[in-house]
């Protein structure tokens, strides 16, 4: 007799509403959020468990060679943390979530632990359940407190009067760690956790961060040296600027450089999160770039379930870097990287935002520079405004229907397999959630 296998249904993404799929999305994420209901082991060791508000990244980890992985996810990442404590803050009314005040409450006092326990260092980028610096030998970054401290400020109206104080305390903490020694001008790991250098996407989340700050309504004093730093932050962000490619680059002065590490989403991602516009062109000609090398049949990193799905009216997916040997299963130093649910998800939110921001300006922002951009989803110069604004959406849409019909009945893993379209690496990645329910606000305002 031959073995029964099961398989999950696929979404029919075409016909699968996007504000109702956000809905279920916003649940699933919370499954990874600790409470005090809902409580998690470390599987190394079990004896620990976790504290309210830590949110962990996956539920993955290897279990006596049983897993489809070799990653171990069970960890608080003060950045998805932070994306995650956002969209609960944003996206949780809307989902009639009645404890959201009761999750934020536990995210800001998890935040405190983790920053007490990591005594002044707030670079750590990864903590245990309980609220710990990771030991090993793990990359430190300089994005966790500036998108920490921006999830705070969108929390704090949800919060009790009793953690206001606690609130302002880890804000504090951030900008203090961000500003001590001109910190923000440093080098430190960049976004994926690799390379070390200047990167464009600590620089952006920074330099959100120290803007808002300064035009902050909750009690938070504005501490000196701003303005100077705000200053130093724009400038150094031009900087990246590679006019002979005609994209911007990802790390600056790299200390360990990767071959093939650009054009790199996570110049998109710095547009989404951080304080680059949506409509600067060279945020969009990279964009046109960070497409094209995995939905154009011509180029060599293209992902075959794009061609695929394109014959279906879906995608295309994106991944990280063309050069990329993640696959998320093993540590196979000849892997070839594959597409990622919170990749896709950002792309497709950059497209929202320039949709709301051309019908807001009544303006096409087509220049030389970025018609490539706006080329890819069959606009131009001439184009009506109106028209401009409902293919880029649709242009969104794509992307995310893509991302629904790849799903493990709506569940979204880190990857999916670049030939077959099948999920893969850790499941249930909660970042992989925010990001699809950041990009359907985008869309809710780009519908208003």
């Amino acid at each position: 007799m031959s073995k029964l296998i099961y398989r999950s249904v696929q979404g029919a993404a075409s016909r699968s509403d996007l504000p109702d799929v956000a809905q279920l999305m916003y649940w699933l994420m919370l499954r990874n959020v600790a409470s005090e209901g809902i409580v998690y082991t470390d599987p190394k060791p079990p004896h620990r468990t976790s504290l309210p508000g830590c949110i962990v990244a996956s539920p993955s980890y290897p279990a006596d060679g049983m897993s489809n992985t070799t990653q171990d996810y069970v960890y608080n990442w003060t950045r998805d943390a932070a994306l995650v404590a956002t969209e609960i803050a944003l996206s949780g009314p809307v989902a009639g979530d009645s404890a959201v005040a009761q999750r934020l409450v536990d995210y800001v006092n998890f935040a405190n632990t983790c920053q007490t326990n990591s005594t002044g260092d707030l670079s750590y980028a990864v903590y245990t359940i309980e609220g710990r610096p990771r030991q090993e030998d793990w990359p430190h970054q300089n994005d966790g407190p500036a998108l920490q401290t921006m999830a705070v400020l969108r929390a704090f109206d949800r919060l009790d009067t009793a953690t206001w104080q606690t609130a302002r305390t880890v804000v504090q903490n951030n900008l203090d760690f961000l500003l001590a020694d001109d910190r923000y001008q440093q080098p430190s790991t960049n976004l994926w956790e690799e390379v070390r250098g200047q990167s464009f996407f600590t620089r952006s989340v920074q330099l959100r961060c120290l803007t808002e700050i300064k035009d902050n309504e909750v009690g938070i004093g504005v501490p000196p040296g701003l303005d100077v730093a705000i200053d130093w932050l724009i400038k150094a962000l031009d900087s990246h600027w590679n006019d002979n490619d005609g994209y911007y680059v990802s790390i600056m002065d790299s200390a360990n450089p990767r071959d093939g590490y650009d054009p790199n989403i996570d110049i998109v991602t710095a547009s989404v999160y951080g304080a680059v516009a949506c409509t600067d062109a060279k945020v969009l000609a990279t964009a046109a770039k960070i497409r094209a090398q995995w939905a154009d049949p011509n180029e060599p990193k293209v992902y075959p379930v794009n061609i695929a799905d394109a014959k279906l009216g879906l995608g295309p997916l994106v991944g990280r870097y063309p050069g990329d040997k993640y696959d998320g299963d093993n540590d196979d130093p000849n892997a070839k990287g594959h597409p990622w649910a919170l990749c896709t998800a950002n792309l497709a939110q950059l497209y929202y935002c320039v949709a709301a921001a051309v019908a807001k300006d009544n303006a096409v922002p087509c220049k030389d520079m970025s018609a490539a951009f706006f080329d890819q989803v069959g606009i131009n110069r001439q184009t009506p405004v109106s028209t401009a604004a409902q293919l880029l959406g649709e242009a969104g849409d794509k992307m995310l229907q893509a991302l629904v019909h790849h799903s493990d009945h709506l569940a979204l893993s880190e990857q999916f397999d670049a030939a077959t379209g099948f999920e893969k690496s850790v499941h249930d990645l909660t970042w992989s959630y925010a990001a699809f329910l950041s990009a359907v606000r985008a869309r809710a305002v780009l519908a208003s």
